[in-house]
């Protein structure tokens, strides 16, 4: 029987009608259709049930940890109060402690465990050095930065404060001084600042600390960066796992955990990687009201971001000091020379570059002599510095908590300031080359995507309702760019536009060839390679950047997916269809979207 010949009769309304082979494909391929849109409904049911069993357990782990917190510790009828008070204003020269501080610091010193969620510029690193300057003993400080443990360590020796650090690149003097200070009652060493790394390949560090700990030397240890003990954290650091043996091998020594961002799923995990379930956990708001949150469409030529750049410095933030953070070390080197040429003091600051070359920059910055200071997004700037009116971020951040935390370096002293974020849909492929291999990455870029492609939310809104917290719009006060000029909206349908992508995808593939995010644009917009164009797929009547965002609303909603391939030099990512594309089939299926109204 040949391909269009009858397989069957129905009749309809007295009609015999022939029902080809074709036709039973067809109806086929469209109950496979309807199975696998209610596959992905189900899918979708499952994950919100899962995510609601987990954080109702969470929960349940998290009241055991508030519960203490009800004591009340902020009272100064402790032992060490009077000491504390006086160290503050002769040793640190600080005249009253911040939120929190005093709470995090007395339940330490009652060898409480601890976990600190405080917003960068806090004051975190005060909760363990001031106890550190009054206590009898050292205080061991885990670090995943030489850069903040270096940066901390010049402060405290301006203030007179013995500190040392152990790095894979201390000098030998410095390893002897502490190995022989640990286990010295009349050593005046407060306080040991150590890479996790350091302590896991340290046999003779560990010998010592052991040593200290049946001396009763050693006071406490505080963990900064908590969240990299975390797999779901930001930037889970594989060696921080090393740590969860510290309560074992020193089991009455009290560990006080700190970090600027840990949604509730990353604190339990914490808790049961370091062994300290139902410790104390202090957690102070992140809303941080005097910064002004603005995200901005990046332009896609380098002269005109570089235009935008200059014209923000020389005019809206002219004598003022700053941060413009970049994706890479050559990105830094590259816009501080461009930006040089243009007549500006700017600094490079990075991983790579020799300390002391690092602290020059640091201390030209600090004194005003650079305007800002040019910085890798992967290299943490631990600064201390009050008077930062704006941050810059050139590309996006691998996630909301490294953008807050960023953007958190502006106005320590109160004022106001800002926080601006230029978002171009290709920088998100840039960092997804490099994130994709980490257990969340691609789920935390995504994240910082929707928070650009939202058209219509409160900044402040969309930051609380990532970390847990819930503000009213009215918190906002107009200190971000949707709050302080809404713009004009409207509703758009992208179903049909996501089946013209698929047509376009389609015939990449019966050609055997793959589309990377660029390429697919191209054909969608009938430019780049004629192969890759679908005569049937209409240009878009809309621009390229909505264009573009129709593209990420796409991605981050599952009906296209990336497809990371490896080459000899680099891993490419390409497009191809997502989990959702079944759904999307259908002609009669709407995905609303907001977009600028032009």
């Amino acid at each position: 029987m040949s391909a269009g010949s009858s397989k069957d009769v129905v009749v309809i309304d007295d009609e015999e009608y022939k029902v080809t082979e074709e036709d039973e494909i067809a109806a086929i391929d469209y109950e496979l259709r309807q199975i696998e849109t209610e596959q992905q409904k189900l899918e979708d049911r499952k994950k919100v049930l899962l995510d609601r069993k987990q954080k109702l357990k969470d929960n349940a782990l998290l009241k055991k940890s508030f519960n203490l917190s009800k004591k009340n510790w902020d009272l100064e009828k402790f032992p060490w109060s009077k000491n504390l008070k006086k160290a503050l204003t002769d040793v640190f020269k600080i005249k009253e402690l911040r939120p929190l501080q005093l709470q995090t610091m007395n339940a330490s010193m009652s060898n409480e465990d601890v976990i600190l969620i405080m917003p960068t510029g806090g004051g975190k690193s005060l909760c363990y050095q001031l106890p550190a300057v009054i206590g009898k003993g050292v205080t061991i400080v885990v670090s995943p930065l030489v850069a903040l443990m270096e940066d901390q360590l010049n402060g405290l020796h301006k203030l007179k404060v013995n500190a040392k650090m152990l790095s894979a690149k201390a000098p030998k003097e410095d390893v002897k001084a502490i190995m022989t200070g640990l286990v010295d009652n009349k050593s005046d060493l407060k306080l040991v600042y150590v890479t996790p790394e350091y302590m896991a390949k340290s046999n003779r560090f560990m010998s010592k600390l052991q040593k200290a700990f049946e001396m009763k030397r050693l006071d406490r240890f505080a963990i900064d960066e908590v969240h990299c003990c975390s797999q779901w954290g930001h930037d889970f650091r594989p060696d921080y796992k090393f740590l969860g043996i510290l309560k074992s091998m020193f089991p009455d020594v009290p560990l006080l955990g700190l970090t600027a961002t840990a949604p509730a799923k990353i604190i339990v995990d914490v808790q049961k990687m370091l062994d300290i379930q139902g410790c104390l956990v202090l957690r102070a708001s992140f809303n941080r009201p005097n910064l002004f949150y603005e995200v901005r469409r990046k332009p896609s030529d380098k002269e005109a971001c570089l235009e935008m750049i200059v014209s923000l410095l020389k005019n809206r933030f002219e004598g003022k000091s700053g941060i413009i953070y970049t994706t890479t070390i050559k990105e830094s080197e590259q816009l501080t020379t461009d930006l040089r040429a243009r007549g500006l003091r700017i600094g490079c600051y990075h991983a790579m570059l020799e300390p002391e070359y690092r602290t020059k920059v640091y201390s030209k910055w600090f004194s005003g002599e650079y305007q800002a200071v040019v910085a890798t997004i992967a290299f943490g700037l631990g600064i201390d510095k009050p008077d930062v009116r704006f941050v810059i971020h050139h590309c996006l951040s691998k996630s909301m908590e490294n953008l807050y935390q960023e953007s958190g370096r502006a106005g320590r002293d109160g004022e106001k300031s800002y926080c601006i974020l230029l978002y171009r849909l290709m920088d998100v492929f840039k960092l997804s080359t490099m994130v994709f291999q980490d257990k969340v990455g691609l789920q935390n870029l995504y994240k910082i995507l929707n928070y650009c492609l939202d058209q219509s939310s409160c900044r402040r809104s969309l930051i609380a309702t990532h970390f847990e917290e819930t503000w009213a719009k009215s918190d906002c006060k107009e200190m971000c760019d949707h709050c302080k000029k809404a713009k004009k909206k409207k509703e758009m349908d992208i179903g049909p536009s996501c089946r013209h992508l698929y047509q376009i995808m389609q015939k990449a593939v019966q050609s055997e060839q793959r589309l990377t995010p660029l390429k697919l644009l191209d054909a969608w917009y009938n430019k780049g390679a004629a192969s890759l164009r679908v005569a049937s797929v209409p240009t878009p009547k809309f621009p390229r950047e909505i264009g573009e965002a129709v593209v990420g609303y796409l991605l981050v909603n599952g009906y296209l997916q990336e497809d990371f391939h490896f080459s000899a030099y680099s891993t490419i990512t390409y497009i191809k269809r997502g989990p959702k594309s079944g759904m999307a089939l259908a002609n009669d299926h709407k995905i609303m979207v907001e977009v600028d109204d032009h």
